[in-house]
């Protein structure tokens, strides 16, 4: 029973560590449904297809916009972590 609470307390504690990251990710598929979820708010007020699919696209254009930089940002900081390591064996 100790071994449970122990691994439970283990898991809780890792995912407090890497709410930032969970959070980046609800934010990212928010993000990517949102021309989805204007064309089905659209449908449902009456509107026609042309204007659907118009603010579709642009809603799915500036999520992608937003996703952009979201990753750009996350990349860099990857990248630094990893270059700071020594790449070989120096003779």
């Amino acid at each position: 029973m100790v071994l449970i609470f122990s691994w439970i307390k283990k898991e809780l504690i890792y995912i407090k560590d890497s709410l930032t990251e969970i959070i980046k990710a609800i934010i990212l598929v928010a993000l990517a449904s949102s021309g989805i979820a204007f064309a089905l708010l659209l449908r449902y007020l009456g509107y026609n297809g042309t204007i659907i699919t118009f603010v579709g696209i642009v809603a799915e254009f500036i999520s992608l916009f937003i996703c952009y930089f979201l990753f750009r940002n996350y990349l860099k900081s990857e990248e630094k972590t990893e270059s700071s390591k020594p790449k070989g064996k120096k003779i």
